[in-house]
């Protein structure tokens, strides 16, 4: 399981380290690609395999759209001998991403987040302890 968030830095190179603990969970070769909100996404071989599979069912125009996004930037990485990825330069046009980082855990995937995008994303003002609980009681949770 993915979870928790750390703080890293882009080389000069595009690489990044993984966090350790996220390495045993993606494997030593995981898919990465664009994630919504403008971030990336990473999820082991398994993992992408069951959303590639929830992908190719959609149907019509809104399924090719999401097919299209999802698939063109996505690459499969190799994690190095220090533990780093390369993220391809169009993945981080896509996510603005800098020399600062947050790799965040979703569970089933990992994100990858421009710094000061993930600061205005889970800032009090889009995200309050209020609209979480106001969204656990909508959904049931």
């Amino acid at each position: 399981m993915l979870i928790g968030e750390h703080s890293h830095n882009l080389d000069t190179k595009g690489r990044v380290s993984i966090p350790s603990k996220f390495r045993d969970d993606l494997g030593g070769t995981f898919v990465l690609s664009k994630g919504v909100n403008e971030c990336l996404s990473a999820y082991s071989k398994e993992a992408w395999e069951d959303f590639q599979a929830e992908l190719m069912e959609l149907k019509g125009a809104d399924g090719r759209k999401l097919r299209r996004f999802f698939f063109s930037g996505a690459t499969e990485c190799e994690i190095d001998a220090q533990g780093r990825i390369l993220v391809p330069p169009i993945l981080r046009e896509y996510a603005h991403l800098q020399r600062e980082v947050i790799i965040a855990g979703v569970s089933d995937h990992m994100e990858i987040w421009n710094k000061a995008d993930w600061e205005a994303y889970m800032s009090p003002e889009n995200i309050s302890p209020d609209q979480v609980e106001d969204a656990m009681e909508r959904l049931g949770l």
